[in-house]
This record gives C-alpha cells, structure tokens and sequence, in this order.
C-alpha cells in the first residue's frame, strides 16, 4: 500500500492537509476544481526555476489566495516584485476572480522531497548521469537532518531498449506507519532521446521541523 499510492493521500487529516481548502458543491465545485488545476500548472511552469515545493489555494467569495512555497523567495518575486504582479494578473484573468498571492521561503530545500526530485529530473533532462544525482540528492537530505530517504527514478536507464527502475534507499522510511511523517512527491523528466522518466522521492524524518 505504501508504495502503490501517495504518502501524502495515505496521511491526509492525521500529519497531512488538503492542499485546496476550500468548500463549494454541484457544478461550482467543478469549476474550481479545474481552475485549481489549471492555476497549479501556471505556477509550476513560472516557479521552477524558484525551487517549488508546494502550492497552496484558499477561495473566498470572489477571491482566491495562493500561497507558494519556493526554496529562492527573490526568483519567484522579482526584480521590484514584477514577476508576482504579473502572476496576479494572469491568475485573476484565468480565475475571474481577485488574486493575491503569498510567497513563502522553504527553510530546509534539502528537505523538500518536491525540490530534489525536480532537481533529479533537471539532471536527466540536460543529459546528466542518472546515479550521481541520484546520490546527491539523498547524501543533500542526510545531511540536512532526514531520518531516512528513498529514492526511485524509472524509464530507459542508460539508453536501455526497456524501461526499469532504479532504487536507493538510507535509513528508515516507514510507509505502513501513518502517523509517520513522510514527505512524498512524483516528478518527470521529458528527455528527447529516452523519452519521460518517472522520479518519486520519499523523505522521512521523525522530529518535523520547519523546512
């Protein structure tokens, strides 16, 4: 069970939370649902050269508030805060709503499972050797205080004709153990020779301490 679905869905409302907290029904919940989908996809794109590590959506009547969290606060801010009042303008067009957005400095990048497995799919997509950054992130995490990291990168490893995956691990991950603090994330890496890669990155620590 561990493995075959997300540590943070496995968690929500004992360690974890929703990322949208927000209430609406019928036809509206609808609507904001794919908003909340399609705000999500334009941060992404903007911020991830920022170091994302999570986003999260709070509605009100007629506004909506983001807030990110992002391991290069002055990236994502901008020269005078322009790139942030841009981002408002756009998600008030795509939302018809009132925008504000928060930024919000991710304390321990080194900690975000988000962050180093972006930064593994980066190393895959300029054409970076697969098991060093595989390393790197976990020996960054260690280092930075985890308990225990586990690392899965799967797709045409090394120009292979077929796809498998590849495994590493340290310390104590404890997927069965909901009251476990795990952080958990899924990235992919579009390479123009070996196609998509799938990275998922487990990150356990036992006293939580603010990333």
């Amino acid at each position: 069970m561990g493995n075959k679905m997300s540590a943070h869905a496995l968690r929500l409302g004992v360690s974890k939370t929703w990322n949208s907290l927000w209430f609406n029904k019928g036809q509206d919940y609808i609507e904001a649902l794919h908003q909340d989908l399609q705000v999500k996809k334009y941060i992404k794109d903007k911020l991830n050269l920022a170091g994302l590590d999570n986003i999260v959506i709070r509605r009100g009547e007629n506004t909506i508030d983001v807030t990110v969290y992002v391991a290069r606060p002055g990236v994502a801010i901008g020269r005078g805060g322009s790139a942030m009042d841009l981002m408002k303008k756009d998600l008030s067009k795509m939302t018809k709503l009132q925008a504000n957005i928060n930024i919000n400095e991710v304390k321990k990048a080194d900690l975000s499972a988000r962050i180093l497995a972006r930064s593994i799919a980066d190393a895959l997509e300029h054409r970076l050797p697969l098991k060093p950054a595989m390393e790197n992130a976990k020996t960054k995490a260690v280092a930075a205080g985890a308990d225990g990291v586990k690392i899965w990168v799967s797709g045409r490893i090394n120009g292979a004709s077929q796809a498998r995956v590849v495994k590493i691990s340290v310390g104590q991950v404890p997927l069965q153990t909901i009251k476990a603090d795990l952080d958990y994330a899924e990235e992919r890496a579009s390479t123009r020779e070996l196609g998509i890669f799938g990275i998922k990155v487990w990150i356990y620590y036992k006293k939580k301490e603010s990333k």
